[in-house]
């Protein structure tokens, strides 16, 4: 066993830093198990900080460990600690494997110091409460991926819902999300939402059916329409009946890849007729690497190519939309 524990073994918490609140009753009852603990509230997924590496070296007595332990926790030992723990994403027990002696060695006491809790993770609601009364949705993109680990990354919350059987009660809450849609019924919205950023959108435009109303396109994106083209038929019934105009783009398809921003252009008349002409919103959700400046610059390009504005001027409306609060942006790393 890596740490040596007794899973049975009860631990009671106390507050010994003002700073520091205790675990929400909800999520870690007081007194626990050491089992409920690792299962419950520490992260054994997270990649450690140059901390985690600090407090390692005060339980190593194996000369080999401490020293390399002592190098990572140290500023000169930032490119090192860079190569071996952040670029390759290695998590917390991983770690501990590699120093499998000091492992050994930590206190129980330490624990708390040592892990991270578990972060709660956020996910749009992609329902509608008028359109899907009584039911909640989110889509959830499994996360999986490869390193120059033999094991591959996996998502803590995403693996996990991925293997709960069905009819699982799970703990939720509910908050305000960060966009706040058009309440005008007859304004034209155009939205642009790759990958599981056409959740909120699905709650928005079902939102819009439910009342009877159109006047919406949807730009969507992924790698390819037959692994993750998310609520294809459901897009496909909504324009077959003039309810919504709906644009993919499929990256993967073909030689030279195309995004979302691309399609864009397809549409530009309608575009720059919706969204300037007749005052229309227009939203982005998504990855938050490279998608929403290529998005804001496609549409930069649509108010030149289509208006005739210079850079500056069409630089400028779009600054005026977002005062506004018709140029909205929801996005996530």
């Amino acid at each position: 066993m890596l740490l040596e524990l007794d899973g049975e073994r009860k631990i009671r918490l106390f507050v010994n830093d003002e700073d520091v609140a205790l675990p929400d009753s909800k999520v870690l009852r007081n007194p626990c198990t050491v089992r409920e603990a690792a299962t419950k509230f520490w992260d054994f997924q997270a990649v450690p900080r140059r901390s985690f590496f600090e407090l390692l070296v005060h339980f190593a007595t194996d000369e080999r460990e401490r020293e390399r332990l002592k190098e990572f926790a140290s500023a000169a030992g930032t490119d090192d600690l860079y190569g071996y723990c952040f670029r390759p994403k290695r998590t917390a027990l991983e770690v501990l494997q590699d120093f499998s002696d000091t492992a050994k060695k930590i206190p129980i006491a330490y624990l708390f110091d040592l892990f991270a809790a578990i972060k709660p993770r956020s996910f749009s609601i992609a329902s509608s409460p008028k359109y899907h009364p009584g039911e909640m949705h989110i889509l959830v993109a499994v996360v999986c991926y490869k390193t120059k680990l033999k094991r591959p990354r996996t998502g803590v919350c995403s693996t996990w819902l991925a293997a709960l059987p069905a009819a699982s009660i799970i703990p939720i809450w509910v908050r305000k999300g960060t966009m706040k849609f058009d309440k005008v019924e007859d304004r034209p919205v155009v939205m642009v939402g790759p990958g599981t950023g056409v959740a909120p959108f699905r709650s928005f435009i079902f939102d819009r059916v439910a009342e009877g109303v159109g006047h919406s396109i949807l730009f969507f994106g992924c790698r390819e329409r037959t692994k993750d083209f998310h609520f294809e038929t459901e897009w496909q019934a909504l324009q077959d009946k003039g309810l919504l105009k709906f644009e993919p783009a499929f990256s993967r398809e073909q030689e030279e890849k195309v995004y979302v921003q691309d399609v864009m252009k397809r549409s530009a008349g309608k575009v720059f007729n919706w969204i300037y002409e007749q005052g229309g919103a227009f939203y982005v959700a998504g990855n938050s690497k490279q998608m929403p400046t290529g998005v804001m610059n496609a549409l930069k390009r649509i108010l030149q190519e289509e208006g005739g504005m210079s850079g500056d001027e069409a630089a400028e409306e779009v600054k005026k939309m977002q005062s506004e609060g018709r140029y909205q942006t929801e996005t996530w790393g």
